[in-house]
């Protein structure tokens, strides 16, 4: 029993130390984005703030300079937002559907366009930029935050549908069965049965939806423009953006109100997450 509390004991101070150092740039940018500049200069970059102020925030939310801009990164905060809702409910709809159809009602060639389709999860996106690019032109919606939202759904399809296909692979092929021997039709099993037994996957896939959209930079540095451009855009142009001081507590409260929704939607629903992925959500 002692041997038992020993090794235990040593697993949990591993734990702990990793997840401290882990925390350790989270640290440091929260300490730094609260102290002025004179006090970043003269101390030390993990000492904790002698005076906490909040002037940084207010600053890199209003009225940081964002290249010739100098609005802060509210307006790309809200682009986010326009974006990522809607990506996320059509990308997670479009794949619960693609994965009802691919599980339970196969068709001939069904296991080929699955193949297809997970494709696209192996693919880079680099490869996509010139074909998409010339979709947007020809759908006239290019440098628009209706843009961004149609490449993240596009791009997002393949491994929604993965998601919920797999997941829905595990319910019984008797319920569809007697559900249509009882009458019932396409859209009707899938809204009376199948998505209430979803919740696992869905929750899982809205979270990993959410993370990537909101922190992509590659398509939204590509096809946005203007009052477009996501906030990982607006993060990119004021870190960049020379003045005669650099000011790092803006730069790091800045960082933090980027990170803050994804961070939110980890500490209120990673449990979820675990316990979707444990429900089936990766199962071939």
């Amino acid at each position: 029993m002692t041997q038992d509390r020993f090794w235990r004991g040593l697993v949990y101070a591993a734990l702990v130390f990793a997840a401290l150092y882990y925390l350790i740039p989270l640290y440091v940018m929260l300490t730094t984005s609260v102290k002025d500049m004179e006090e970043i200069r003269t101390g030390n970059l993990l000492s904790f703030p002698q005076n906490i102020g909040f002037a940084a925030w207010d600053k890199a939310w209003s009225s940081a300079c964002t290249g010739v801009s100098c609005d802060g990164l509210s307006g790309y905060f809200l682009n986010s937002v326009k974006m990522v809702i809607p990506a996320v409910l059509i990308s997670t709809c479009l794949g619960a559907i693609n994965g009802y159809v691919l599980s339970k009602w196969r068709f001939a060639g069904s296991n080929i366009i699955f193949a297809m389709i997970l494709f696209g999860v192996f693919m880079p996106f680099q490869v996509l930029l010139l074909p998409m690019a010339q979709t947007l032109g020809w759908l006239g919606i290019a440098s628009t935050t209706t843009g961004l939202v149609f490449v993240h759904v596009v791009c997002g399809l393949a491994s929604t549908t993965l998601f919920f296909r797999n997941y829905y692979v595990g319910i019984p092929d008797e319920l569809i069965k007697a559900a249509r021997l009882d009458g019932a039709g396409f859209w009707r099993i899938f809204w009376r049965i199948i998505v209430p037994m979803s919740t696992p996957i869905i929750m899982v896939t809205l979270i990993w939806q959410f993370t990537n959209i909101w922190n992509d930079f590659l398509f939204g540095v590509v096809f946005s423009a203007g009052d477009s451009q996501p906030i990982t855009v607006g993060l990119n142009n004021m870190a960049n953006t020379s003045t005669n001081v650099k000011e790092y507590n803006v730069d790091m409260a800045a960082a933090l109100i980027a990170a803050l929704p994804t961070i939110a939607v980890y500490v209120f629903c990673g449990k979820y997450f675990v316990k979707g992925l444990s429900a089936g959500a990766v199962k071939g």
